[in-house]
């Protein structure tokens, strides 16, 4: 359920999104932004500051919003300024540490493994990118960290930060490329 925002807070101030692990149960978070918060769903490891590639752990720092990929067919999305693209059947994101396209989008058909960004289950018919090591990136230190839509009960993710589809339809009108998401 999301929050009333303070008085006085405006667009203005929504420059950071914090992600704050709760602190009884290490799968879930608050997300905090423009004076507003909502529950999530994180990592089934808690959070980690030595993040590596399968632990289930959502990394410790801070990422910016590169840009994401919505299922148009199923989620229409307020404007937003962060640049979004159709989700399309061949797009997969590559998790194979040794393959040179690791931590990339890539396309089908791809043999090595990966994760298909047009899912059955929902959970990326809103599906952001964070730059946890793309920029710079390097082998076995985690790929696909994304900001994407809960499974029912808020179950804990692979290692992203995961929000119900209303919250994310109020983050998304706010943010931008550049954007920072700060997981403490």
């Amino acid at each position: 359920m999301m929050r009333r925002k303070k008085p006085g807070a405006s667009s203005a101030t929504f420059s950071m999104i914090l992600v704050r692990a709760a602190p009884r149960d290490r799968r879930r978070a608050l997300v905090q932004f423009g004076g507003g918060t909502v529950e999530a769903a994180i990592g089934r490891g808690g959070v980690t500051a030595l993040k590596r590639e399968g632990d289930g752990a959502t990394p410790r720092g801070s990422m910016r919003l590169i840009g994401g990929y919505v299922r148009r067919d199923r989620v229409r999305l307020p404007p937003t300024r962060l640049p979004v693209m159709a989700t399309r059947r061949e797009m997969l994101w590559c998790d194979a540490p040794n393959h040179a396209c690791y931590n990339r989008p890539v396309r089908a058909p791809f043999s090595w493994s990966h994760e298909a960004l047009m899912r059955d289950d929902g959970l990326y018919d809103v599906c952001l990118v964070m730059d946890w090591n793309i920029s710079s990136r390097r082998r076995h230190v985690g790929s696909a960290i994304f900001f994407h839509l809960i499974r029912p009960g808020y179950e804990p993710t692979q290692g992203c930060v995961a929000v119900s589809l209303p919250a994310m339809k109020r983050l998304i009108r706010h943010m931008r490329a550049g954007m920072v998401v700060k997981v403490l």
